[in-house]
Parts: C-alpha cells; structure tokens; sequence
C-alpha cells in the first residue's frame, strides 16, 4: 500500500498500489451509509467497485483528490465517484474539529440497464456514466440537498430506500456540475469478468472458514501458481490478503453493528488467533478493533 504522493505524475505511475477497500456490502444489500463527525481524514487514497457519495460539511481547508484531480474543498461538498475510480479526502489545511462526513456506496449493479434505460432514469443513467471521472455538485445543489442527507439515517425502509434514489435524480439534474479526473478507469481490470466473479462469490461465503490457496484455484479451474498470479492481477493484493480485506471488511460492519465482543467477532470472521486479528486489522483499518468501534460510535446504515 502506498499513501499518495502530491506529485501527480508519480501517483498516477503508482496506481497500481493504491489501496483497494472492500465494503462490507452483501449481494442483498442495497446501500450502504456512513454518517460521522471527524477531527482528521486519515484513509489513504483507495478504490473499489462501488459508487460512492460523499458529501462532506464544516470541511474547509480539506484536500480532495479524484483520479489525477487535487483540490481544496469549501466548507461544503457533494461528489459522485465511479467505480475502480482513485480517491481519497486529506486534512490538509482544515483546522475544523467538527467535519460532517456522510458516505453513501452502493453496487454498481443495483441499478440494471432495463431500469436505467427507463425516460425517468435517464438523468440518473447518464450521470453514472460521467462518475467514472469523477463529478463534483455545485455549492448551491449540496446546499439544497443537505438536509435531506443528513436526515437519511433517521429513515427506514422503502422510505429510506426512495429517499436515496430521489436525491441521486435530484443530483443527476442539477446544475453547474463539474468533471473532475482527466483518465478514467479501464473496468476489465476488475471483478466483472466471469472467473472473478466465481472466486469473489466463493470467498464471500466462505470467508469464516479457513481457506486455502490450493482450495480457492480449485474453483477458478487454475494450478495454484496461476491462480496467485491471477488475484494479483485483479485486485493488486496476494491471495492471503485479499481474503484479510473481506474478513476484516466484515469484521469492521460487525463492530458497528453487532454487540459482540471483539474476540467473538475475529472468530466469527475467520481469525483463529485474536493478536493476529488485532494486528491485520489495524494494517489495513489504520486504528485497533476497539478504537475503531468507538470512533464509529456515530450511525451507519445498511439497507
């Protein structure tokens, strides 16, 4: 993993060890919310293969950075990111102790192109399309819209669902919006081909179970030392870190969301030894299991 460099040509050439996050998204779930108040943003600049909202208050002074984009934010913004797309948000300037962040994924197939190509959704559809460089709303549309986001986690079901979908029209229809990152992403890179979908299918549901190399290039139909060649390719991790990112992905939902101890939660997602987990999570999640539970302590939503 490497943090971003501020010099744009050398991070571009370094793109391939960006940071792939895994959202702790289900194939049953629809969207996935994060609502939290922040001193400091310390993720470092990332990817992954869904859409992702990020609306952002009191943030002045913070850096943005999409694609081959860098840029100071206002104290309020609204972005779309697309798919495999880099991004990150940085502190930078911001002296702000009290920065709202509200995060918004969802599956890039959650809407299919029947639905899409519907008249209503066309706004929408072509916004997800312009997502892959990135798009940023104007002041005014984040303005208007930030109240409605903000009161997203007071709601539920298909009122919460419905809400959502109405504030991504609202968005697709605004105006002054802004294209941000110059490149785009080639999508055959990642998971949308038939033999990853396989591995990524099985390990999500094997994930609490010891795997094993030799076992998972089974299912892709592959020798070991291809298979290892294989994920590296696709995901720019080794295989056992690869299935580290789901299991601590899961682990990080489940102490949001769960009232589980920490040790019940690694054991339940496939750390048999609690040091080890302790230490792969803070790796990857930059803070240990506890400090992460509480500095989530705010909301976060799953649909």
């Amino acid at each position: 993993m490497i943090l971003y460099n501020c010099n744009k040509n050398k991070a571009m050439k370094n793109e391939k060890n960006f940071f792939r996050e895994i959202p702790p998204l289900t194939s049953s779930d629809s969207f996935l919310v994060f609502d939290r108040v922040k001193d400091k943003f310390d993720f470092p600049i990332h990817f992954h293969p869904e859409f992702e909202v990020n609306f952002i208050q009191n943030g002045k002074g913070v850096r943005r950075i999409v694609g081959d984009h860098i840029e100071e934010i206002d104290d309020i913004e609204l972005v779309l990111v697309g798919p495999n797309l880099y991004h990150a948000w940085e502190t930078y300037k911001c002296k702000e102790k009290n920065i709202h962040e509200i995060t918004i994924q969802f599956d890039e197939k959650l809407f299919d192109d029947n639905l899409l190509s519907r008249r209503i959704m066309r706004p929408i559809r072509d916004m997800f399309n312009r997502s892959s460089h990135g798009i940023l709303f104007s002041y005014s549309t984040a303005d208007y819209l930030s109240k409605r986001i903000c009161n997203l986690s007071r709601l539920d079901g298909m009122d919460y669902f419905l809400e959502i979908l109405s504030i991504l029209h609202d968005m697709a229809t605004s105006r002054n919006q802004r294209i941000l990152s110059t490149f785009t992403v080639d999508y055959d890179k990642f998971e949308d081909d038939d033999k990853m979908k396989v591995v990524y299918d099985y390990i999500q549901k094997n994930f609490s179970n010891k795997l094993t190399l030799e076992e998972v290039s089974k299912v892709a139909l592959m020798s070991p030392v291809s298979f290892n060649r294989f994920i590296k390719k696709r995901t720019n991790k080794t295989f056992v870190n690869y299935v580290n990112d789901v299991r601590i992905g899961y682990a990080a939902r489940n102490l949001v969301e769960k009232d589980l101890s920490i040790s019940e939660i690694a054991f339940k997602c496939g750390f048999n030894n609690i040091a080890n987990f302790n230490r792969i999570f803070k790796s990857i999640k930059g803070v240990t299991p506890s400090v992460y539970r509480e500095e989530f302590n705010g909301i976060k939503r799953i649909l």
